[in-house]
């Protein structure tokens, strides 16, 4: 797929609210997905769970973006794996959660406020929202980022992110926190005060410390990651040969280029 030739998905896309009272939500996962894990999967439940419970919103939809290759990252797969990867682990594992290739489509590196902007735009100018619950009137999709507790860490690090950004982000769409082991949520917080009512901080009731960098550490030392990453794209990576000792010098040859 090229951008000349993308479509937005939405075939999972709730088009009609079951709730009068509550306000639709779409959550938005941002990342690398290098490879993607069961963690990042059990985000989006953790946060319909959260949503449901604690919340006036209904969430409608899920997407994973993956970042493109413009990003650079160390053990970054190309995009085109990595956006198949998560498709078949959305196929296999859920009946709600999509991915958009547009991010990963990019020449150059797309900030977080702008995918969201995308997001924004697709749902609720293209698509005109959601169908309330009487089938007739559209109601407005809140979209906002779901993203685990070392995001958060970043954001309120002083000079890592342009604070028109931090204000887009926090201040226009707000953020789902899943509280990670080794992450200071206190501190984290502490200094993003202003912003505090859009976030929503997630427990993690059951302790995932899964990470893609701990994946590839295991593939690349011919271990098993049976049960921490979807059966399907342990099948991928065999196939296509990914997260190999050859594949990461490969990909840090083309770092340097």
């Amino acid at each position: 797929m090229t951008l000349d030739n993308y479509r937005f998905p939405s075939h999972r896309l709730l088009r009609q609210q079951n709730n009068p009272d509550r306000t639709p939500l779409v959550l938005v996962a941002c990342g690398s997905f290098s490879p993607i894990t069961y963690l990042h999967l059990r985000m989006f439940e953790m946060a319909n769970d959260y949503a449901r419970i604690n919340t006036q919103y209904e969430v409608v939809g899920g997407y994973l973006s993956p970042v493109s290759d413009a990003y650079k990252k160390a053990g970054l797969a190309e995009s085109r794996h990595r956006v198949r990867m998560c498709e078949l682990a959305a196929e296999e594992t859920s009946s709600w959660l999509m991915v958009d290739p547009w991010e990963a489509l990019q020449p150059d590196y797309m900030p977080t406020a702008k995918v969201l902007d995308h997001f924004e735009y697709e749902i609720n100018h293209v698509l005109g929202g959601i169908v309330g619950p009487d089938g007739e009137t559209r109601k407005h999709v809140k979209i906002m980022l779901l993203a685990g507790a070392d995001l958060i860490g970043t954001m309120s690090t002083p000079g890592v992110w342009a604070e028109k950004d931090l204000d887009h982000i926090l201040g226009n769409f707000g953020a789902m926190i899943v509280e990670r082991s080794g992450t200071d949520m206190d501190e984290a917080l502490a200094n993003l005060k202003q912003w505090e009512d859009n976030i929503h901080v997630i427990a993690q009731m059951i302790q995932n410390n899964v990470s893609s960098t701990k994946i590839r550490l295991f593939l690349r030392r011919d271990m098993s990651v049976q049960y921490l990453i979807p059966a399907t794209v342990i099948q991928y990576i065999d196939q296509h040969k990914l997260y190999t000792e050859d594949a990461e010098g490969k990909s840090k040859d083309k770092e340097k280029q």
